[in-house]
Formats: structure tokens, sequence, C-alpha cells
């Protein structure tokens, strides 16, 4: 039997594959998690099963088992599998590709699997090249992205395929990952490293959902203790030892262009809007962890601040555009500290999108009706023949009016009592709305 110290310098040979491909799973018993899309009866796993795989794209995070699972299916329908990347496939490959799927077809009656990792990358006339061989079942096309398909891929293209969401996995998936690669003799470290529960967790939590994370981790240890293992359980404390700054926390997944980005503004923003502050600090961490503008940030709660909580607290409005100025005063990383301040207020000032409403209720009211004859006693008469026209005539100066109010309509009279701005009850709106009640815009003479 081969010992640790033995595996170690196995490991180390450049001839050997890294731990997390050799563990990679070979059948469905062997795949950890996803059980959404892979559980009994699934529709996934009943095509695997019964060798009915159409195209696909599978969409998820890194290290979720993308492209492990393609492999799988390969391995299950008996196909011929090949396996591209995105980035360093042109037109011509993609032929060459097509030609030896047909080939296999013709020779061997065996279907092809043609496995596109970050197919997200191909252009337009990549995936025009592809499209009619995906439609004829020349090849069966699976591809992996990160990103959101439905923004990166043609509509025609993704009309003959079937998206397949993947999650990022569990932490009860990734123990189970790290246990079978511990002691899994054949391909895994064989039982000479062994971790206490609290350290297989730990792992876990810090692989943020990606298996390939994990194991690249568990197999630093390994190379780190070294024939010192021995028989000893290593605790919490000496998997970070063994493993210090090597396994620092990695960047977040948080692509400034793609889709995580967006989900976690849009989570960032709706949490603000519901009044919860715990929630937008949370994600506010997030994003300046991620390294995202803080000016990208701040100008959304400038939005916000209009959007959101608009006249139901105008302080709202003064705080972002104060903390964008802090922003470029003073600069990251101090400036979190506004940032935080600022998602705080925001969070807990009453909420009212009137504002919001009254000028889209406006602007669709533009777009219908066109633009509509100005009132002639509102006209501005700036020459004679304007004057004599009528231009400006009747019209009352507010200030010498009683109490500042003339006593005039100012819409087009085909929209006159038509109302666009409706205060809400809360904050100083509800007193705005107190007053523009006892205020009628379109008085009758």
């Amino acid at each position: 039997m081969t010992d640790l110290f033995q595996y170690t310098a196995e490991i180390q040979t450049p001839r050997t594959r890294p731990l997390a491909d050799r563990m990679r799973p070979k059948t469905l018993s062997d795949f950890f998690g996803q059980e959404r899309v892979l559980g009994p009866g699934k529709p996934l796993r009943l095509w695997i099963e019964t060798d009915r795989v159409p195209s696909l794209i599978l969409w998820g995070p890194p290290g979720c088992g993308k492209t492990t699972l393609a492999k799988v299916i390969a391995e299950k329908t008996l196909s011929s599998f090949h396996s591209q990347s995105a980035v360093l496939m042109g037109v011509k490959d993609i032929k060459e590709c097509v030609e030896k799927a047909r080939f296999t077809q013709q020779t061997q009656q065996r279907k092809t699997v043609l496995f596109i990792d970050e197919i997200h990358r191909f252009n337009k006339s990549q995936q025009d090249a592809l499209l009619p061989h995906v439609e004829d079942g020349t090849v069966t096309l699976i591809g992996a992205t990160t990103e959101n398909p439905s923004f990166e891929l043609n509509a025609a293209l993704l009309s003959r395929t079937r998206v397949i969401r993947l999650e990022r996995l569990e932490a009860q998936a990734l123990q189970a990952v790290i246990r079978k690669a511990l002691l899994d003799s054949e391909k895994g470290l064989g039982g000479f490293l062994k971790l206490s529960e609290e350290a297989i967790d730990w792992l876990a939590d810090t692989a943020e959902g990606d298996a390939r994370r994990a194991l690249v981790a568990l197999e630093t240890v390994a190379l780190f203790v070294g024939k010192n293992a021995a028989n000893n359980t290593l605790e919490l404390t000496d998997v970070h030892a063994a493993l210090e700054s090597a396994l620092e926390r990695q960047p977040m997944p948080y692509d400034k262009s793609g889709e995580e980005h967006y989900n976690v503004i849009s989570a960032f923003i709706k949490s603000i809007r519901d009044s919860d502050p715990h929630a937008g600090l949370y994600y506010l961490a997030r994003m300046l962890e991620s390294g995202e503008d803080p000016l990208f940030i701040v100008r959304r709660l400038v939005v916000l601040a209009s959007e959101d909580i608009g006249n139901a607290d105008p302080r709202a409005l003064q705080i972002a555009i104060s903390t964008k100025d802090a922003i470029d005063f003073i600069g990251m990383p101090e400036a979190r500290i506004n940032l935080a301040q600022a998602v705080t207020y925001l969070a807990l000032a009453p909420k009212s999108n009137a504002s919001y409403q009254g000028i889209g209720q406006a602007i669709t009211e533009v777009k219908k009706s066109g633009a509509l004859p100005v009132p002639m006693h509102l006209r501005n008469a700036v020459t004679g023949l304007m004057k004599k026209e009528g231009y400006g005539k009747d019209y009352r100066y507010a200030h010498s009016e009683k109490k500042a109010r003339a006593k005039q309509t100012h819409l087009p009279k085909e929209l006159i009592g038509k109302r666009f701005y409706e205060p809400k009850e809360v904050g100083l709106e509800k007193q705005l709305k107190e007053k523009l009640d006892k205020l009628n815009p379109d008085f009758e003479e």
C-alpha cells in the first residue's frame, strides 16, 4: 500500500492529474448535488437514463458540475464525446467537429456529444455555423456557460436547445465530495488524510458552492502535511495552518458585466426598497468586497432616493448626493462608511413612488395625445404680433394674487382635470397630499 509520503510525491509529479480532475464523477450515482434537475423522476435524469438527451445549455456558476455532467451524459449514452472551448474554437473547428460526427454516425452508428465550454463567448457567425447541425441531429450540443444564455446566445440556437440551470452546490453536497475524496483509494487520498467534521464543514463553507475549489483546498492540505499526517485527525486549526495564505478566500463570483452583477445590485435595491437595512448592508458588502465601483453603487442610490422615496422624505436625495460627494472627496476604503450611512437611512426612510409614477403617466399621456396646444394665456408673448394674436392674454401673475395662487387653468383643454401626481399618505408626502387636495389645479371661472 502506498504511504502518504509516496502519495505526496506522486501528486507533485506533472504526469499525475490534479485531485479535482481525478475525482470527477463518471456516473450519476457519483454525482453530488443538483437534485432539483437530477433527482429521481426529473426530466434530465430520465433523458440520460433512456438515452434520449436533447441538445442542452448547462447554465450555472463555476464548479457546479457542468463539464462533469456533460461527460456523464456522454458515458451513459455511449456517445462519442468531443470537448471544445469556445475561446479557442473557430468556424473551421466547428466544421471539422461536424464532419467527424457525421463520419462516426455513418461508420459506427454512434451519436456525438459536442461539449462547448464557455459557449457564451461564441459570436453570431459561430452560432450560425453550428445551428443547422444541432437542428438536424448531427451533433448533440451541450454548451456550458456561467452567463445568462438569454443574453448571450441568439434566439435561433436557444430555441433548439433545452436550458438547464444548475445551482451552486450546497454545503451538504460539498461535504460529501470532500469525504469521498478523503476515502477513495483509487482516485482520492485513500484514507491517508483524516479531517475532523469541523474541518470538513469549514472547507465546504469556504468553497462557496464550488466543488473544484473544495478539492483544490483539500489537495493543498494534503501536500502541506505530507507524511507528517500519520494517523492523526487534523482539526480545523491544523487545516487553517496548512492553508495559510494559500487558500485565502478567492474573489467572490461577481462579474461586473455578467449576470451576478445584475443579481446583486437588484437584490441591493429591492432590499432597501423593502426597508431592510440588514440586507442592504449585506449586498453593499458583497459588491465592495468584489471590487465594484462605489460610484456605480451610489448612482443607483441617487435613483432610488427619488424613485422609491421621493417627497415622502426629500432629504433622501440630499443624502444620496452627499454620499457621491464623499466618495469623490475621500475615496475608498473610508467611503464605505458613507455608503453604509446612506444605505441604512434610505432603507428606513418612508417610501413613495408617486413622483416616479407621475412622470411615467405624464410621458404615457404625451405619447398618446401628442403635442397638444398650450393654452393661449400661458404662451410667451415676445412680439407685438403674438400679443395681437392673443398670446398671454388674461394671464394672471401668481405673486399678484391672494395667497400667490391664480385662478386659471394650466393643462391643455383636452387634459383639464387630469392628475399625474398622487401623493401618498406617508412621511412628508402626507402633508403634501393634504395641501394638494385643497389646491384644485383646474379652476372653473
